[in-house]
């Protein structure tokens, strides 16, 4: 078996979109910070209702996917084709743009006012990205967890993990999207193919990247807004790991315990041309796709 070794980690940066609804971003901040075919992540996690009561008001998207997945509070959506739902804890909603949608998502805080989750979005191939918009909205309790003797926890959104199968289906880059959680001082190794890209987000905790048995730090990227700079250190929350080839991931959880999500995906390996909520393949698809939105011919 060959374990992964780091190419970066990527420091989530503070942000807002949509009516100010505040967040932290990793991929995406950057034309350089992403992994095909994954295009941005989104980490959203806050008690205080005027962080994200604005929502996200009606907006467009086109030729690609979404992956929402809460962890506290909900979000409710519907879109111009009459869908509608409530993305309760524990959830995941997988929803595929595809030509074209209009749609609005405004998060709910739960009992304590708590609001906290994940939107990854996922770049679709040139012959898949004016196929027809759809959702796949799935339950806490339709997603299979997995426990190790030693206490790791996997849920399984997506994909096939340790003999489980996630709910999700029929995703173009057929990823694998893990919800992973590893006891204080443990070690894990976990299976990732060759083939796939991947990366851990890590939001609870910290601990090491690295098939050492000794812990060692990796090269952690961090900017003032003005420069970026390279520092030692664990991998702890809000931060991003790319990692480069091999078979298999391993993990040292720190004296917390660590918990991250583990994404992997087949690479697309087409030309990207993404401006706001259009991904598309050439500059003059992404004019085209504008120029239907003013027109008002984008959705019909």
């Amino acid at each position: 078996m060959n374990s992964r070794t780091l190419q970066r980690v990527i420091e989530a940066v503070p942000t807002s979109d949509g009516a100010g609804v505040k967040l932290r971003r990793s991929l995406g901040q950057s034309p350089y910070a992403r992994l095909d075919p994954f295009l941005m992540l989104d980490h959203f996690s806050t008690d205080n209702a005027d962080d994200y009561i604005g929502g996200f008001p009606a907006h467009p998207h086109r030729g690609f996917e979404t992956v929402t997945y809460m962890l506290d509070g909900h979000m409710r959506h519907e879109d111009h084709l009459g869908n509608r739902g409530d993305l309760k804890s524990g959830g995941v909603q997988w929803m595929t743009a595809g030509r074209g949608i209009m749609h609005q998502e405004m998060p709910q805080g739960d009992a304590q006012g708590r609001m906290h989750g994940f939107q990854l979005w996922a770049n679709l191939p040139s012959s898949l990205k004016m196929t027809a918009p759809r959702y796949q909205d799935v339950k806490a309790a339709q997603i299979p967890e997995v426990v190790d003797d030693d206490g790791t926890r996997v849920r399984v959104v997506c994909g096939d993990f340790w003999g489980k199968r996630g709910p999700i289906e029929g995703v173009a880059a057929d990823p694998r999207y893990l919800d992973v959680w590893v006891p204080p001082g443990k070690r894990m190794t976990l299976p990732v193919e060759l083939e796939r890209h991947a990366f851990a987000y890590v939001f609870e905790g910290f601990g090491n990247f690295r098939a050492a048995s000794q812990p060692f730090g990796v090269l952690t990227e961090k900017t003032d807004g003005v420069s970026e700079t390279l520092v030692r250190e664990q991998t702890g929350n809000r931060s991003l790991v790319l990692f480069d080839s091999g078979d298999e991931v391993t993990v040292q959880a720190g004296d917390a315990g660590i918990r991250f999500l583990l994404v992997s995906g087949k690479p697309i390996e087409e030309p990207v041309a993404w401006y706001g909520p259009i991904v598309m393949n050439t500059e003059a698809e992404l004019q085209q796709a504008f120029s239907e939105l003013r027109n008002g011919t984008f959705i019909g």
